[in-house]
C-alpha cells in the first residue's frame, strides 16, 4: 500500500467496486423496485403517484433504445461512483475547515486530507446496503450525490460565511434536483437551512441569491406540484400514509436500529465515535450543524420506523455521515490503532463478497421456495415472454396480477400488454392502465413466492379461471420459483370496491 498515495487506492477501491456491480448488473433481472422505476420511463409524466418523476425521467434515453438491465444499470453506478468521489471530497473539506480553525494539538495531529478521503470512501465500500444501490436505480441512489452536493455547499458557506451569486444559482438547482428524486430531500433541506442559521451572520436572508436560489429551487420542482394539484395531491396524500405505517411499536424501532447497523457496518460507527471524541473540539457549532444531514433525516426515519419503514431510506443520511467517519478513522491510523479497522474492514468485506456470491448462486435451496428471497430476481423475463405468448393466443384484454409488486415485473417483461393489478388500493397501474373493464378477460398470473387463489369469489371476480400452463425456473439444478398461468373470463362489478 505504501506503494500508492491514499487518492489513489481510493480509486482503485471504487473501480474494484464498480467492476463488481457491473457484472452483477448484467446477471441478474431487475428487481421489484428497478422495473416500476424502468416503467417511468416508458410512461414518461410530469410526476407519478409513489415518488417524484426523475428517477424515470434520467432512465428515458437508455429506456428508448435498449430493454439490457444491464445497459440500464450503468445509471446507477454512476450516480454511485459519483457519491463516493463526493464523499471523499467533502471528507477532504471537513479536513481543511479543522485545520483552518482549529490550532494547537489537533491541527499538528490531525491526518492528511486524502487520507480521511481514503478512509471516508472505505467505508463506504465495505458497508453491504450501498451496493444494491448501486446496483439497482432508486430514488435514494439520486438523492444521496445530491445530498452530498448540498452538504458541499454547506461547507463553502461555514468556511467563507458567505455566497457569491454563482453558489446561490448551483445551490438552487440541487435543491431543485433533490426535490424531484424524492419527498424526503425536505430533510436535508433542513440541514441546510439549520447551517445557515448557525452561522454568526444572518445576512443570507437578506441576500438577493437567496431568494433566487429558492425561486429556482420551486422552478425545478414545479411539475411535481403542477401534476399534483390536476391529480388531487395524490402523491402527497399517498405518501404520509406510507409515511406513518401501521400501528407504532418500539420493539421495530429496535429492529430498523440492528438493520441499520448491519447494513451500513459497524467501521462508520466507530469512525464516528473517534471523530467526536478527537476531532470535536473547537468549532462545535459548525461541525453539529453539518452533521445534521445524517442526523436528521436518520432521527426523522428511526421515529417513523415504529410504524414500519425501509432500511435504504437512510442511505444518503449514512453517505453524508462516512466523511467525518473516515476522518476518525484516518486519525485512529496515524496513531497506530489499526487492529479494530482492520478486522471491521475485513469482516464487513467478507458479508459483501457472500452477499454477491448468494445472489448469482440464486440464493440456497430450501425446502420451500418461499424462503428463497434471491428467487425474486431471476424468472420474470421468461415469465414474462411466456405470457406475451399465452396472451397472444387466447386474444385476452391484458395479463393481470394480484398485487402491485407483481405487477412491476409483469408489466416491464411483457410490454407492452396492458397489465391489470387486482387488489383494492390505488397506485400507478391504475394512471397506466385503468381498471379492469367489466366483462375483460385477461390471462392471471400466479408466482409460487407470493401466491394468491384465483378471484373467483365476491364482488370483484372473474366467472370462472382455467388453468393454462405453468413454467418453472430452474439455476444451477435448483427449483428457483414457479410461474402459473390461468385464463380467467368475465371480470363483474369491476371497480365496486374502490
Amino acid at each position: 500500500m505504501r506503494q500508492q498515495s491514499p487518492s489513489s487506492w481510493a480509486a482503485i477501491s471504487i473501480c474494484i467496486a464498480a467492476l463488481v456491480h457491473l457484472s452483477l448488473g448484467f446477471s441478474v433481472e431487475f428487481s421489484v423496485d428497478e422495473a416500476h422505476y424502468a416503467l417511468y420511463a416508458k410512461h414518461l409524466a410530469w410526476s407519478y403517484f409513489d415518488h417524484p418523476p426523475l428517477v424515470g425521467w434520467i432512465q428515458w434515453p437508455l429506456v428508448s433504445l435498449t430493454s439490457s438491465e444491464g445497459v440500464i444499470r450503468l445509471i446507477p453506478e454512476l450516480l454511485w461512483v459519483l457519491s463516493t468521489f463526493l464523499v471523499y471530497q467533502v471528507a477532504v473539506e471537513i479536513h481543511h475547515l479543522l485545520q483552518g480553525r482549529n490550532a494547537g494539538y489537533l491541527t499538528t495531529t490531525l491526518p492528511s486530507a486524502n487520507l480521511c478521503g481514503l478512509m471516508a470512501v472505505l467505508t463506504i465500500v465495505v458497508a453491504p446496503l450501498p451496493h444494491v444501490l448501486a446496483i439497482g436505480l432508486l430514488p435514494d441512489t439520486l438523492l444521496t450525490p445530491l445530498s452530498l452536493g448540498l452538504m458541499l455547499m454547506a461547507l463553502r458557506w461555514t468556511r467563507r460565511d458567505h455566497f457569491s451569486l454563482a453558489d446561490w444559482i448551483v445551490t438552487g438547482l440541487i435543491l431543485g434536483l433533490a426535490g424531484l428524486s424524492k419527498y424526503t430531500a425536505a430533510f436535508t433541506a433542513f440541514a441546510l437551512l439549520f447551517v445557515f442559521l448557525v452561522s454568526p451572520k444572518k445576512a443570507w436572508i437578506t441576500k438577493v441569491g437567496f431568494w433566487i436560489a429558492v425561486v429556482i429551487a420551486l422552478i425545478v420542482i414545479s411539475p411535481v406540484l403542477y401534476w399534483n394539484w390536476i391529480n388531487d395531491w395524490i402523491s402527497f396524500k399517498y405518501q404520509i400514509a406510507h409515511g406513518s405505517g401501521g400501528a407504532w411499536a418500539w420493539r421495530r424501532v429496535a429492529a430498523f436500529m440492528g438493520i441499520q447497523i448491519v447494513s451500513f457496518g459497524p467501521l462508520v460507527l466507530l469512525g464516528i465515535y473517534i471523530f467526536l471524541k478527537y476531532c470535536l473540539h473547537s468549532q462545535k457549532l459548525a461541525l453539529i450543524a453539518l452533521l445534521s444531514f445524517f442526523a436528521i433525516p436518520f432521527t426523522i426515519f428511526a421515529a417513523l420506523s415504529g410504524g414500519g419503514s425501509l432500511p435504504h431510506w437512510t442511505t444518503p443520511a449514512w453517505f453524508c455521515l462516512a466523511p467525518f467517519a473516515g476522518i476518525g478513522l484516518a486519525k485512529a491510523w496515524a496513531m497506530q490503532h489499526r487492529i479494530a479497522i482492520r478486522i471491521l474492514s475485513v469482516a464487513q468485506l467478507v458479508i459483501c463478497l457472500l452477499g454477491f456470491g448468494f445472489v448469482l448462486a440464486g440464493g440456497i435451496s430450501t425446502a420451500t421456495i418461499k424462503s428463497n428471497p434471491i428467487a425474486d430476481l431471476y424468472g420474470w423475463k421468461l415469465a414474462g415472454q411466456k405470457a406475451t405468448q399465452l396472451a397472444r393466443a387466447t386474444k385476452v384484454n391484458g395479463i393481470a396480477v394480484q398485487n402491485w409488486t407483481l405487477g412491476s415485473r409483469a408489466a416491464w417483461y411483457a410490454s407492452p400488454l396492458p397489465t391489470f393489478v387486482l387488489d383494492q388500493r390505488q397506485d400507478q397501474f391504475d394512471l397506466w392502465f385503468g381498471q379492469l373493464p367489466a366483462g375483460a378477460s385477461v390471462l392471471l398470473i400466479n408466482w409460487s413466492g407470493m401466491a394468491f387463489k384465483p378471484p373467483t369469489e365476491g364482488n370483484s371476480a372473474f366467472e370462472r379461471c382455467e388453468p393454462l400452463d405453468s413454467l418453472e425456473i430452474i439455476r444451477f439444478g435448483q427449483v428457483l420459483s414457479k410461474f402459473d398461468y390461468s385464463l380467467c373470463r368475465n371480470w363483474r362489478d369491476a371497480g365496486a370496491a374502490r
